[in-house]
């Protein structure tokens, strides 16, 4: 299979995403606006005639004092990752990359390999022994995916946390999903447990009411969301931050994010940012406030969310990233407790995966980074 990659334009790559039945939020041409502070290039892999076969956002970070850059692909490329040749895609990219200025490249493969339904999830959380999601046995397991990660190894890549190498994973590679492909609405409520069913009807009962707010509606979004960081003790991003999303995603496609707030007595409670990319739908950030937790505001907003996305016709319902841990004295796992209530399913990623193009200035990176 002979394949040429070339610079392709951002009208070609949307309409190349848009072919397609989903893709990561952050492969999307807009995402590169959302992160300014990165100079960004669409790619695009063409067949014998010339038809467009693949594609990828990179992000390209400048190295301080030299020009030389490390290039991102968040979540991507979008090509075939289980072709049997991932050389055939691979190489003219490092080809490419290198002719760029890059000295590094770091990739996610979104490649999934292995799922665990709740109840295996939940025996985890009970057996005393077990104290990683990794040590549960796994519900699904996708054989394709460790020919990928082999073939990534003999190429040369090198898989951050294991090797020794690479910056560590940026985006998660545990996540939580609610499958809605082939579901009744019905079936979906009937997967949540019963503390979530009992916190919906409680939130309805106590009149929550849950909206769509619009650009204009963002300050209160980040009231909520500092107040978040202050009690879960992260660093915000600034309300910019949220703005440029915004505007960017949604220049890009009207519904490709959305604004939730649960409100309760006239006041917003919890607040949720929605991500839309074909039939993939993301919670993607959450807040609420410190007070009026008991009338359940994140349920019966999760609950509205996830039958917005239904109606959207999604095959999945994406809660984003969890922690490994089954700990119950570990700071993540309240989050994995919360998402787990969903009835859906834990899902690894591949992880990312680094490429040193210049094997001097990989190592100073990794040295940079590991002391900051």
């Amino acid at each position: 299979m002979s394949l040429t990659l070339r610079t392709i334009s951002r009208e070609q790559h949307l309409a190349y995403i848009q072919s397609l039945p989903a893709a990561s939020h952050m492969q999307v041409p807009g995402w590169a606006d959302v992160k300014g502070e990165w100079r960004s290039e669409s790619l695009g892999w063409f067949d014998k005639a010339g038809q467009i076969v693949g594609a990828g956002l990179v992000l390209y970070r400048q190295l301080p004092k030299i020009k030389r850059y490390l290039a991102y692909l968040p979540e991507g490329p979008v090509i075939n990752w289980y072709s049997p040749n991932l050389r055939d895609w691979l190489e003219p990219m490092l080809a490419h990359l290198k002719q760029q200025g890059a000295f590094s490249v770091k990739m996610g493969p979104p490649v999934v390999i292995r799922r665990w339904d709740a109840d295996a999830i939940k025996k985890g959380i009970a057996d005393p022994d077990v104290k990683r999601l990794r040590d549960v046995e796994a519900t699904f397991i996708e054989p394709r995916a460790f020919e990928v990660a082999d073939q990534l190894r003999r190429m040369g890549w090198q898989q951050g946390e294991e090797e020794g190498a690479g910056f560590g994973d940026v985006q998660p590679r545990y996540v939580f999903q609610v499958p809605l492909e082939g579901r009744s609405l019905e079936d979906v409520h009937k997967g949540f447990n019963q503390l979530w069913r009992r916190n919906i009807k409680k939130a309805e009962k106590a009149g929550v009411e849950v909206v769509q707010g619009g650009y204009e509606d963002l300050p209160t979004w980040q009231h909520l969301y500092e107040i978040t960081a202050e009690r879960d003790k992260f660093r915000p991003r600034p309300l910019s931050y949220f703005q440029r999303m915004w505007t960017a995603l949604n220049s890009e496609d009207p519904n490709r994010m959305r604004l939730y707030f649960a409100v309760h007595e006239g006041e917003a409670v919890a607040a949720a940012t929605m991500l839309i990319v074909g039939g993939h739908v993301w919670y993607s950030y959450g807040a609420s406030a410190n007070h009026k937790r008991e009338v359940r505001p994140s349920n019966a907003m999760q609950w509205r969310m996830l039958r917005d996305a239904y109606a959207l016709g999604a095959s999945v319902y994406d809660l984003r990233g969890i922690g490994d841990s089954l700990d119950e004295s570990d700071h993540l796992f309240g989050l994995i407790q919360f998402k787990v209530g969903t009835g859906g399913q834990a899902a690894e990623y591949l992880g990312e995966w680094d490429f040193p193009l210049n094997k001097l200035l990989h190592k100073a990176l990794d040295m940079y980074m590991s002391r900051r």
